[in-house]
This record gives structure tokens, sequence and C-alpha cells, in this order.
């Protein structure tokens, strides 16, 4: 199994070049930031010190500004949103990003999205909550025609455009890997239609994601698709070592530690830890 870190970059914590950094060299193989554009003040979320969110909910810094300086810092770590809210950003725009990432990493970028929970911020955006799931689809295939033709076209129900040139195209090819983030059995026919990899949570849907593989395996089968090639990362909340062994078991490829986001003396010190817990789980 490989290991992966997380944390919400904000200005109070480590920078996350350094992090990134201090990762490679401690044989982590990933390096994931999470997105929030904004948290509207809502009875679910408050404000800042007022409870429902940590206050990095509110301060997380952009993902793809953070793993362009990740990216400078290191030689072999992959680079992931873990999520990139796709329904917040404008498809066209957001295929650049990708690619320009890409490309300016030597291809170690990791596309995670999904599609949201927090009803205001979505829709602050405009798109309607119920619709979300559809227009991350439209989205992720309007982006994968851009990504992989001189000329792209696509016409959807929610992104429809006409013959177009965007570049740069991303290195990894035909584009990097689409990591969905998704509670099963619900999300099940997402990641088997367009997903190249999923993105369980613990404790955030009704039911433990592990139960759910053996089933996803299963039908990625009965689609031509090679379960070997999907690849399963998983957030490890709480950051508890003994749950290292049944992902393993169960077939998740990589296990992601979760950093708080601290200034670097006691960043680098929890990193330290979580070294420690992956030596004999390796």
């Amino acid at each position: 199994m490989k290991f992966g870190i997380s944390i919400f970059p904000t200005e109070y914590a480590i920078r996350p070049a350094e992090l990134a950094a201090a990762a490679e060299e401690r044989g982590f193989d990933s390096f994931w930031v999470p997105e929030h554009s904004h948290i509207p003040v809502s009875e679910a979320t408050p404000g800042l010190d007022s409870g429902g969110l940590p206050n990095m909910y509110y301060e997380t810094i952009d993902p793809f500004v953070t793993l362009a300086t990740a990216a400078q810092a290191t030689a072999r770590l992959l680079l992931g949103t873990s999520i990139c809210l796709v329904i917040q950003r404008d498809p066209i725009q957001l295929a650049k990003e990708v690619a320009s990432l890409d490309v300016l990493s030597g291809g170690r970028f990791r596309f995670g999205i999904g599609p949201g929970w927090n009803q205001p911020e979505i829709e602050n955006h405009g798109t309607r909550f119920d619709k979300r799931v559809g227009v991350m689809r439209d989205r992720v295939a309007a982006m994968k025609q851009i990504w992989t033709n001189d000329t792209a076209e696509y016409h959807g129900k929610y992104v429809d455009f006409g013959p177009m040139y965007a570049w740069p195209k991303p290195t990894t090819k035909p584009h990097p890997p689409v990591i969905v983030a998704a509670n099963l059995p619900g999300g099940m026919k997402r990641l088997v239609d367009y997903a190249d990899g999923w993105m369980p949570m613990p404790g955030a849907g009704e039911t433990e994601p592990l139960q759910h593989i053996p089933a996803l395996h299963e039908k990625l089968r009965a689609a031509g698709r090679d379960p070997d090639q999907f690849e399963i990362s998983m957030y490890l909340t709480p950051n508890d070592p003994d749950y290292l062994g049944k992902m393993a078991d169960s077939g998740v490829h990589r296990a992601i530690f979760v950093l708080d986001p601290l200034p670097r003396d006691q960043a680098l010190q929890q990193l330290d830890e979580y070294a420690g817990a992956i030596v004999g789980n390796g």
C-alpha cells in the first residue's frame, strides 16, 4: 500500500512547498489538498469560531496555486486535489488549469473531484444543489474532450461549445486520472462510468466504505474494466494506524494521512509521527 498526506493549506500553516518536500523525503508518495471557494454564512456554518466547521474550511488557500508551489519543490511526489469542486469552476478554464499543472509537474497531477456537500456554497456558483452530480459528469466529459483533441467540441446538457483550440494538453495520457469522491452504494454508477479511481471518506456516508469494494470490483468487471487499474485512495480518519491493515486487506491502494494546518515545526513533528506509523505497514 502507498501513503499520502493531506492538509488544508492556510496562511498560518507550514508552507506547502516545504511540507511537500519533507513528505517526499520521508517516503510518502502523494500530497493532497482540498478546496472551498468560500463558506456562506448559514445555519450550519454560522462563522469563524462558532462551531459547525473548523476554521480551516473558511481559510483554505486555492488548491491549484498550492500544488504548483509543491511541484516546484519536489521531483517524484504525486500532487492531487482532494477534492476539486468541479461544480464551482468553469470547465474550459478548469481544463487548462489541470493540464497546466500536469505539464509543469511532469505528469504528476491527480484530479480528485466531487460534487460537494455545502448547498449554499454550490448554489452561490449558479448550480442547483439537486443538479450538481449531473453537472459534474457533463463538465468532466467536456474537459476530457479538451484534453484529448486538438480541435475539441462538446454538446451536453449543461456544457455546450463548438470547435475550439486549447493548449497545453496534459503530459499524462490520455489525461490525469480522474479520482471521484462518492459515498457508496449511491455513487457506484459514476465511479464505473467515468472515474479512474475512488476516494472514499470514512464516516462521511451511512455505511463503511471498505464493505463496498467487492461490489465495486464486480461492477467494474461487468463494464469491461480492470479493477487492478482502478486506484482506491482513502483518507485515514481518524488517523488510526490500526486501521491500515484492514484497508490493505480490503484492496485499498493508498492511505492518506490528514495533517492539521500547523506552523512549520509542529507540522513536521506530526509528519514524522505519520512516517513512523507507515514503517511497519509499507
